[in-house]
């Protein structure tokens, strides 16, 4: 079940996605832009498939390059996916004047993963927000068949963002 903010903040992140992912291709556009924005998690390839605000549904193709010895999906792929998944849930919440950071990650690992990946995480904004509040979001990864193989949770500081 989604988890929607009723009144979305004006929120560059859900603009990109909005501008975009009604294009032909589009969902393919803005993910591209996001690796690379965010280089590091554009290593993996990952493809936005569903962004609202508090929820992301985020795909993973297997391929050689995610693999790892075993011929499955390499565990830090795994984790790295996870992680873009609670980013974009938690990000398209925030209010304009906050900010967030993954303060911490864990990783469960049920299954070995092969196919295609399909991750999803939800998040509500807590009704008080403080500056430096932290919040514990899970993103759950599903193969092709629908049997949950890893789920990652990701501790998120949230702040506000303050004048330099």
């Amino acid at each position: 079940m989604n988890s929607v903010v009723e009144n979305p903040p004006e929120n560059n992140i859900l603009r990109w996605w909005q501008r975009l992912s009604s294009l032909p291709a589009g969902s393919l556009l803005f993910s591209y832009f996001l690796g690379w924005y965010a280089p590091y998690s554009g290593t993996i390839g990952s493809r936005v498939e569903t962004l609202q605000p508090g929820f992301a549904k985020v795909s993973l193709r297997d391929r050689r390059r995610v693999r790892n010895h075993l011929k499955s999906i390499h565990a830090i792929a795994l984790m790295n996916l996870g992680e873009i998944t609670t980013g974009l849930a938690v990000l398209t919440a925030l209010p304009p004047d906050m900010r967030g950071i993954v303060l911490g990650l864990q990783a469960e690992y049920l299954k070995k993963s092969r196919g295609t990946l399909t991750a999803e995480a939800n998040f509500k904004m807590p009704a008080k927000i403080d500056d430096n509040t932290s919040c514990e979001v899970k993103s759950e990864i599903l193969d092709e068949g629908g049997d949950l193989v890893a789920v990652v949770r990701a501790t998120w500081l949230l702040g506000f963002k303050h004048s330099a």
